[in-house]
């Protein structure tokens, strides 16, 4: 029987260039894209972090992790709408193994 919902990270960088309010806006707004179609069980803000290589000619990005529980299809959704977001350098989700 195939589960109905599966847990997942989701780490993102976000351009350090951008205001407080811009950035936390846009946590906010992946916050309620998962919390509309899962539940998140925690959300880490480690802040501006040197980067292993310069992106875009950065050479920090702000750093955010998500763990939610979500049905499968939400992990391909958020990463297409972090992908075409103004101010995400770059982003990974995964299916920690339990």
């Amino acid at each position: 029987m195939a589960k109905i919902s599966e847990k997942y990270e989701a780490l993102y960088i976000i351009d350090p260039q951008l205001s407080e309010e811009e950035t936390q806006a846009l946590v906010e707004k992946f916050k309620a894209m998962v919390e509309a179609e899962g539940t998140l069980t925690a959300i880490d803000q480690w802040g501006k972090r040197r980067l292993a290589y310069p992106i875009n000619d950065l050479t920090e990005g702000y750093y955010v992790l998500m763990n939610f529980e979500a049905k499968p299809e939400l992990p391909a959704e958020l990463s297409r709408v972090m992908k075409i977001t103004e101010g995400i350098m770059r982003c990974l989700i995964t299916a920690p193994e339990a």
